[in-house]
């Protein structure tokens, strides 16, 4: 039986971070939360950024709660977001904070890079659904603009190699998370250069690769003086899968391999593991994604806008003086009337921050719905939206994929709000099976794990995930009505972009 030790997850998420402490005892894994964060970004007068030195402030803090603990952790792992960097100069040092993913520099820049390579051509060599966020849309801005500190900069890391670099002191990519930036070619499996270079994108900023579950080496004597780390006794730091969804799924408690998982938060991501990327006229022409898995995977998925619509609403309200918490607002949404209108959560205008329940009633006027007025309508309008969509992006991996995915396993956060479980089994009219809601934190934990050989592959962690968890199932309800809306949303998706 492996011997029982402590795993420390830090796990940064694009609303908060939390350090999770994992206990396995040899047959189960316990997580408790050490420290919780806000992530706040800072808007400055060239955009919005990440505040990413508190973030290291937090991460620091994180460490040292968990060695006061008392007891010895035999490794420690960084997961976060995707998709945006920090850029270091000759020196190794950060030259700027890292601009926010929904910084307004990225408009258009999708259009300004299809017209220095077909969009087609983009695609055969990353195989990445097309998003303004991605890494390559943010560092062409830079060079359209003339950026000073692209001119400057000598390494691109993403946001938890930043954070492993600082930790540890060495400066490379995990595979998962450089996957995401649409930089890189899986088929060659290397940065995708050529169409870097055609781009204007500097390749000599791009280093080197590590798998996921690479031991990074110790953390710096330094960073261990500041957080109480004893000399005697280094700790080493694990890449997990460092993109956090990359992570959940290492979670997914699946028994089979013919599941649909879906990592359910701000952002919902809808897929199922692949042994090789799907880079064809279909996954083109559909905006999935091949993004890089564990143990040789690929997850092939597609991105839905998810809960950040409820987030947008309940911070928009609460300005106005008008404060409730999720359960209030999913409680409203339960009592409120089914299928008043429909939307689809990844309409181009819900993508900013600003007043969401404003825009989903402009939404429903431009395509001559009825109007939700409460906060209620507003709420359910949405949640339908979400299951609805995912409903969408099930079919077209069953198709592309030519067999049935069942069942459906959702993990996250997103898990809690057991409405949009029970709308999401019905709109896709399967079995539908949720948690755990650590889902991130649990895969970077098993990730350390298999490194140091307390776990032997990844069916034997995921069999660990379902006896830790406690999993709740969601059979189809109430169907009538969903169909009717489905058809509406696929006529909406044929009209507005």
């Amino acid at each position: 039986m492996p011997t029982p030790a402590n795993f420390l997850a830090l796990d940064l998420g694009a609303e908060s971070g939390r350090a999770m402490l994992g206990r396995f005892d040899g047959r189960q894994l316990a997580l408790s939360e050490i420290h919780r964060f806000p992530n706040i970004p800072a808007r400055l007068p060239d955009g919005l950024h990440w505040d990413i030195l508190r973030l290291w402030s937090e991460v620091k803090q994180g460490i040292a709660l968990a060695l006061g603990e008392g007891e010895p952790v035999s490794s420690l792992g960084i997961d976060t977001w995707a998709v945006d960097y920090g850029l270091l100069d000759r020196d190794g040092v950060l030259i700027s904070n890292p601009y926010h993913y929904r910084d307004a520099r990225t408009d258009g820049m999708i259009e300004e890079a299809f017209r220095r390579v077909p969009r087609a051509e983009i695609f055969r060599q990353t195989g990445i659904q097309f998003l303004q966020i991605n890494s390559l849309y943010q560092l062409l801005s830079s060079v359209v603009s003339g950026s000073a500190a692209l001119d400057l900069a000598q390494t691109f890391l993403t946001i938890p190699d930043l954070l492993n670099y600082w930790l540890t002191g060495r400066a490379v990519c995990e595979f998962t998370n450089a996957t995401t930036t649409q930089c890189y070619n899986p088929n060659q499996g290397d940065w995708a250069r050529g169409m870097l270079q055609q781009l204007g994108v500097p390749t000599h900023l791009f280093p080197g690769i590590v798998a996921p579950g690479t031991e990074l080496g110790p953390v710096l004597p330094s960073v261990g003086r500041e957080v109480g780390l004893p000399s005697e006794r280094p700790v080493p730091v694990i890449a997990p899968a460092c993109h956090d969804t990359g992570s959940a799924v290492v979670a997914v408690p699946a028994s089979t391999s013919s599941f649909a998982w879906i990592s359910s938060g701000t952002w919902s991501v809808i897929g199922t593991e692949v042994p090789e990327p799907v880079i064809t006229e279909e996954s083109l022409a559909y905006n999935f994604t091949n993004e890089g898995g564990v143990a040789g995977t690929f997850r092939f998925s597609r991105n839905v806008m998810g809960l950040w619509l409820v987030q947008e609403c309940r911070r928009t309200w609460a300005q106005a003086g008008e404060e409730h918490s999720y359960d209030e607002l999913t409680d409203m949404a339960a009592r409120a009337r089914p299928f008043l209108a429909v939307v689809d959560p990844d309409y181009g205008e819900f993508f900013r921050p600003g007043d969401m329940p404003a825009r989903i009633r402009a939404y429903c006027q431009m395509t001559g719905q009825p109007l939700p007025e409460s906060k209620g309508a507003v709420i359910r309008c949405a949640l339908e939206g979400i299951a609805l969509k995912y409903r969408w992006v099930l079919e077209r991996l069953e198709e592309m994929l030519g067999r049935r995915l069942d069942p459906v396993h959702i993990v996250g956060g997103g898990t809690q709000n057991r409405l949009l479980s029970q709308f999401t089994a019905d709109a896709v009219d399967r079995q539908v099976i949720t948690g755990p809601i650590e889902a991130t934190a649990t895969g970077n934990v098993l990730m350390q794990m298999m490194a140091l050989g307390h776990v032997g592959s990844l069916a034997e962690g995921r069999e660990i995930a379902r006896r830790s968890t406690a999993l709740l199932t969601y059979e189809p309800g109430r169907r009538a009505g969903w169909d009717e809306a489905y058809t509406k949303l696929l006529s909406l998706m044929e009209v507005l972009p």
